[in-house]
């Protein structure tokens, strides 16, 4: 191959590298800066940061508490089917498998619902899909307000796991 077709050829894949990254990098919520990390191809969540966590506070609030409880303790007997077969919302504190999950199937559940995130058509996975309800740093701020309420050796675990 001739040293010009190769020069061209290295620029233009230089370039489609540039355009991917820029393009995750524009993957941050302009709102709260919080987003996809394209340096380590992790989501971020941000337990630490306030204004993050008070934003997730009020989605939380609003669009969560009804079935995970005001205090994230749960539905009651939530490790049981209900009568349609369906597990109840489990809870979102220490005492719950949320901190179990990575932070990027946390992000999966929330925005497309459990069934499509674990790729399962099993009717027990009743997590309802929040993508065209919650814009994705909504998702991140109500997954790092989640976060925020765990103890730090909780938190500690689920930064390690996530990795």
């Amino acid at each position: 191959m001739p040293r010009r077709t190769i020069t061209l050829l290295s620029f233009f894949v230089l370039g489609i590298v540039g355009l991917v990254g820029a393009g995750l990098w524009l993957m941050a919520d302009p709102k709260t800066g919080i987003g996809f990390d394209p340096t380590t191809s992790e989501f971020l969540f941000a337990p630490n940061n306030p204004e993050v966590v008070a934003m997730g506070s009020q989605v939380y609030a609003d669009n969560c508490a009804s079935c995970h409880g005001d205090n994230l303790q749960g539905a009651a007997n939530w490790q049981t089917p209900d009568e349609n077969g369906q597990l109840p919302a489990p809870p979102h504190d220490q005492t719950g498998h949320t901190w179990h999950h990575s932070e990027e199937l946390l992000f999966r559940i929330t925005k497309y619902g459990s069934a499509a995130a674990l790729l399962s058509d099993d009717p027990v996975l009743s997590m309802p899909a929040f993508e065209g309800i919650l814009h994705d740093g909504e998702i991140l701020a109500v997954l790092s307000f989640i976060k925020a309420q765990w103890p730090k050796d909780v938190q500690e675990m689920h930064d390690r796991m996530s990795r």
